[in-house]
């Protein structure tokens, strides 16, 4: 396995939300505000909405599928710069409830009312996956590759 190095220090943000349906519209919000602060916005076009869509899909999950009452779910965004991929977006959404993964559903859904959620997160992002926390937790990530050159040499953003 080939580990990349990042070209620069990578942009963090971490927050714990209520798993709740408050807490997942405020998880897009924050979102929404930190890659405006990073120079990730909408002029970049389908990325942007893109990553959007992925943290309201993974932070509903996270309050569908891996709520414990009395705790909530955790997100984490990061903006890193690579030789091989350029500028990526990771977004982790953490919950508590590792014993249920979450599984790519059949190419037909019949149930109409869920099960969309990650077919929609398997098309718009670039890679993602699953990684178990402990104790009994996981966190389900996606990346995004962004081929924008103002994200891949910040000192850009002051010229646009």
């Amino acid at each position: 396995m080939t580990t990349e190095i990042p070209l620069d220090n990578p942009r963090r943000h971490t927050v714990v939300l209520a798993a709740t349906p408050k807490g997942t519209c405020l998880c897009r919000g924050i979102v929404r505000r930190q890659l405006g602060d990073w120079g990730v916005d909408s002029s970049l076009g389908e990325p942007f909405h893109s990553a959007l869509l992925v943290v309201a899909e993974l932070a509903a999950n996270a309050i569908t599928h891996g709520r414990v009452p009395g705790r909530g779910f955790e997100l984490h965004i990061s903006l890193t710069t690579t030789v091989r991929r350029g500028a990526t977006l990771r977004i982790e959404v953490s919950d508590c409830r590792g014993d249920r993964l979450p599984v790519l559903p059949p190419a037909r859904v019949t149930d109409g009312q869920s099960g969309r959620g990650l077919v929609l997160i398997d098309v718009l992002a670039d890679r993602w996956g699953t990684d178990l926390r402990d104790p009994g937790a996981k966190t389900v990530w996606a990346e995004l590759d962004l081929a924008d050159p103002v994200l891949a040499d910040p000192d850009l953003a002051d010229a646009r």
